[in-house]
């Protein structure tokens, strides 16, 4: 399972274990912007490691230029996120298939701040070109029960999606 975060990989992780489910977690996010944004969140994801005893495979690299060339002039909302969604499930695919899983998924499936029809589209894209299941599952109606967790764990709680446009707008709405 791709995780974005620490936040948001409680509420599928748990929902897959009590499935029957032994999901493995991918740490990979080059859009995260900026540094010490990219380490919170890493060392959240660290933090939650050590608490639920997960196994994470780390592709620690603070991608922002691989994250700039891959979105290049699509600055607009709607295509930058497809981009970077296709950039972490090709990856989420790619590693699932060395590794031998059967499926993959994400942890972005919870988020009701995502563009849950577009990042399925990518995923199921992803799944075509590695040849690997894509594991869809709508986690969204666990999210306030993964936000409870969190606090409960006090995890760092991030304030927006981590990329630097969406970064930008955050403040730009806020009118700083």
């Amino acid at each position: 399972m791709h995780v974005c975060c620490a936040n948001c990989a409680l509420y599928p992780y748990k929902k897959l274990k009590s499935g029957g489910m032994k999901p493995d977690v991918l740490w990979f996010n080059p859009n995260i912007h900026p540094t010490r944004e990219y380490n919170a969140r890493l060392d959240a994801v660290k933090t939650l490691e050590g608490l639920w005893r997960m196994d994470i495979i780390y592709k620690d690299d603070y991608g922002l230029l691989d994250f700039l060339k891959t979105v290049g002039e699509n600055t607009e909302k709607g295509e930058r996120c497809r981009l970077c969604y296709r950039m972490r499930m090709e990856e989420a695919a790619r590693t699932a298939k060395e590794l031998g899983f059967d499926a993959f998924t994400t942890s972005l499936l919870v988020s009701p701040y995502q563009k849950f029809d577009l990042l399925i589209e990518e995923a199921r894209r992803a799944e075509e070109v590695f040849n690997m299941p894509f594991y869809l599952e709508d986690f969204r109606p666990g999210y306030k029960e993964g936000v409870a967790l969190s606090k409960g764990l006090a995890l760092y709680r991030q304030k927006y999606c981590g990329c630097i446009f969406s970064e930008m707008e955050r403040f730009v709405k806020k009118g700083k």
